[in-house]
């Protein structure tokens, strides 16, 4: 009997006025519903405090946690990373495409490049690449195509060749082979730009940032690149000798410093210093 009543025993926790002795409020309960009613408080106020913490900013004052901006700029930074590869990649593709074409091996074919992939050139030879400033050789079927014989002819080394020089004004940027390989000559806007040696334009096409550009390919493994043409004077396939004007120099934009031509001289598959073999 002692064990039951003692099992079933309330308590009451009462307010009363001291000097009245009226009772104001009182309330009965159990020890379980103690126990119950500290532990769903308990549970209450830790899930409160979660959502405190996950859904509004009362986390960023946390020590280590990362603000709105270190964010910002985590994904900045990341954006010009990938922007970096695909330049990288973008001139990969456009020296392999250079290469091709002065040793007369298989093009790549440029129509479905996926600009993510980081797979080496050597492992995309079959994949379909698409890529603006690399249709080089897309347009291009065959030296027959050109008039380009393939009859055996006497070659000169690129030493004793005579060069005509592009465009008459002076050389603003020389050539640096791992980050400027190619020289910018500096001439007003609408000079007439020539072909320094004799041969056959294989390619001409528009970039936003370097204007209209043409490429012509000549004998010896050697071809040559125009760029920041405000207009093109010939066309894929026409044969051009060397002094022939083919373009007129582009005014300078918010993308270029200065009226200027880019020239590119590529031997053998590699870029080569122009300023070695032409007076400017």
């Amino acid at each position: 009997m002692e064990k039951s009543d003692k099992k079933a025993r309330n308590y009451r926790l009462s307010l009363i006025d001291a000097q009245t002795h009226e009772r104001l409020w009182s309330i009965r309960f159990t020890r379980p519903a103690i126990i119950w009613v500290s532990v769903s408080t308990v549970v209450v106020l830790m899930v409160v405090f979660f959502c405190l913490i996950a859904f509004t900013p009362v986390r960023t004052f946390i020590p280590g946690y990362p603000s709105a901006q270190t964010r910002r700029q985590a994904v900045q930074n990341s954006l010009r990373i990938d922007s970096l590869q695909t330049k990288i990649l973008q001139w990969e593709l456009y020296s392999e495409n250079l290469r091709r074409v002065v040793a007369g091996e298989e093009p790549i074919r440029l129509d479905s490049l996926i600009l993510g992939s980081r797979t080496t050139l050597a492992q995309k030879d079959s994949v379909y690449l698409a890529i603006r400033d690399s249709l080089l050789r897309e347009d291009v079927q065959g030296q027959e195509q050109f008039g380009i014989s393939a009859s055996p002819e006497r070659k000169l080394p690129i030493e004793a060749l005579s060069f005509f020089t592009p465009v008459k004004g002076v050389v603003s940027k020389g050539f640096d082979r791992s980050i400027h390989p190619w020289v910018d000559i500096t001439a007003p806007s609408g000079s007439t730009v020539m072909a320094v040696l004799d041969g056959t334009v294989i390619y001409t096409g528009w970039e936003d940032t370097s204007g209209y550009i043409m490429a012509i390919q000549h004998s010896g493994d050697i071809v040559s690149i125009y760029k920041n043409n405000q207009k093109l004077l010939r066309g894929i396939g026409d044969a051009v000798k060397a002094g022939t004007a083919i373009g007129m120099v582009a005014s300078s934009s918010s993308l270029t410093k200065g009226d200027h031509l880019h020239f590119e001289l590529w031997y053998a598959g590699a870029p080569a210093d122009p300023s070695l073999y032409i007076s400017f």
